[in-house]
């Protein structure tokens, strides 16, 4: 051990950085594969609906969601385990600085020389989305139109996939570089708060993007309409007078042509809240099904407020971590430190012990939520209503209601069936 401690501490510094981010890594990807393979093994051993469950899953559905997860849980194991491999041959074989050096020689040729830095970034990051776009295809195909198709969810034609995969792309570019663009000339002109003005600009973007995303962003890849005025509406509306919820307009998007999966969410900042209702969570739903839902608080302010700070914290760091040309070299950038790299070495290398941290504090954050939105439907006397939609919709989106408890723990930002139902069931019974 000791040999092994004085050979580490021979190593030049940008060699230490580089092996840890390395091993941290792969740390992360064994973890979140020995979680994995005991929730298969769940998946594997439990094939007879638990006593609990017995009065309110049949055994068919109950096999038919063990079959999907399973497909899924095997899937998720392959493709983890390519992008993982992917990713370390990229840092092995170096190329970050491949592609930065390449994206300088294609900026270069349409007359954007060395001191035209954003213009490279740009160049760059289109490369780099470009890259991960086409080797995800495969697996995004295996997915929609195998395990998808297999058990019954999938609407999507071949045509209709690659055209929404397109549309995908082009709008994000047309979002992501942009913004980014703004945020490096911010940084670069900012002095040394930039950081403040950095992440003010951020925050400005995401409050921006969360406001128009349903109403102009969504609609180029799905069809949303007002619900139609109708008993449904009218309930929902008297919902939310009855508990102060600002609901402004409530929407029907149409999800069917995608897939058979049914959902809701509600988005909007202050007085300004919108309801978004599936075409699927409609057309199989009775309103004693649908009503429940409303009680549901999807954002929390509490939630707002860390991100918020986090995302502060973040830039803070970066402006402390940026001028350490260690963490350049360790990556290969040994003559320059482009603003776009150091971003990408600190947010998404240097920073990854503390985002698994904070990923899971939030995840077990976000389950406190929704018990507590839960325990507020149980208040408005709805948990009789709220118990039976769960169950409906466990039931429509095949998901299997037994967990690894380590594997929900660490995973699961909604409290499993079982647990939700039995915080329920006293309420119920009342």
């Amino acid at each position: 051990m000791a040999l092994s401690g004085d050979l580490w501490a021979e190593l030049p510094a940008e060699r230490r950085i580089f092996c840890s981010v390395l091993l941290f890594s792969w740390a992360v990807y064994l973890w979140e594969a020995f979680l994995a393979h005991r929730q298969r093994r769940v998946y594997r051993t439990t094939t007879h609906v638990p006593q609990e469950l017995g009065q309110i899953m049949d055994s068919e559905t109950f096999e038919k969601s063990r079959l999907y997860q399973l497909d899924k849980s095997t899937f998720s194991f392959w493709s983890g385990l390519y992008s993982e491999v992917e990713g370390t041959m990229i840092l092995l074989c170096g190329g970050i600085p491949f592609l930065w050096k390449l994206s300088g020689q294609i900026s270069g040729r349409a007359g954007f020389g060395p001191e035209y830095e954003i213009v490279q970034s740009l160049v760059f990051l289109l490369l780099a989305t470009l890259f991960s776009a086409v080797t995800g295809l495969p697996w995004s195909l295996y997915n929609t139109f195998v395990i998808e198709e297999k058990h019954g969810f999938n609407q999507q034609t071949l045509g209709f996939f690659f055209k929404d995969a397109i549309k995908k792309f082009v709008v994000t570019q047309c979002i992501l570089l942009p913004v980014t663009s703004l945020l490096l000339y911010i940084i670069k002109i900012g002095g040394d708060y930039f950081f403040i003005y950095a992440w003010l600009f951020t925050l400005v973007v995401s409050l921006v993007l969360v406001t128009i995303y349903a109403d102009y962003i969504a609609p180029l890849f799905d069809k949303f309409i007002p619900l139609p005025e109708g008993e449904l509406k009218q309930q929902i509306e008297t919902m939310a007078k009855s508990i102060d919820f600002p609901l402004t307009k409530v929407y029907v998007v149409e999800g069917s042509k995608r897939s058979s999966h049914s959902n809701a969410y509600f988005y909007g900042f202050f007085k300004n809240k919108r309801i978004v209702l599936f075409d699927t969570l409609l057309e199989e739903y009775s309103a004693l099904n649908k009503e429940p839902a409303e009680g549901e608080d999807g954002e929390n302010e509490e939630t707002k407020s860390k991100t918020k700070m986090n995302s502060f914290l973040c830039f803070f760091l970066f402006a402390v971590l940026i001028g350490q040309k260690e963490l350049f070299a360790a990556f290969g950038f040994y003559d320059t430190q482009p603003t776009l790299i150091g971003l990408m070495i600190i947010f998404q290398f240097i920073f990854s012990p503390y985002n698994e941290v904070l990923s899971f504090c939030l995840t077990v954050l976000s389950r406190r939520f929704e018990f507590q939105a839960d325990a507020f439907a149980k208040e408005l006397g709805k948990a009789k209503d709220l118990y039976s939609a769960l169950i409906k919709l466990n039931k429509d989106n095949l998901g299997f209601p037994v967990s690894d408890w380590i594997f929900s723990m660490w995973h699961y930002s909604h409290p499993p069936l079982l647990e939700r139902l039995q915080a329920l069931k006293d309420a119920k019974q009342e």
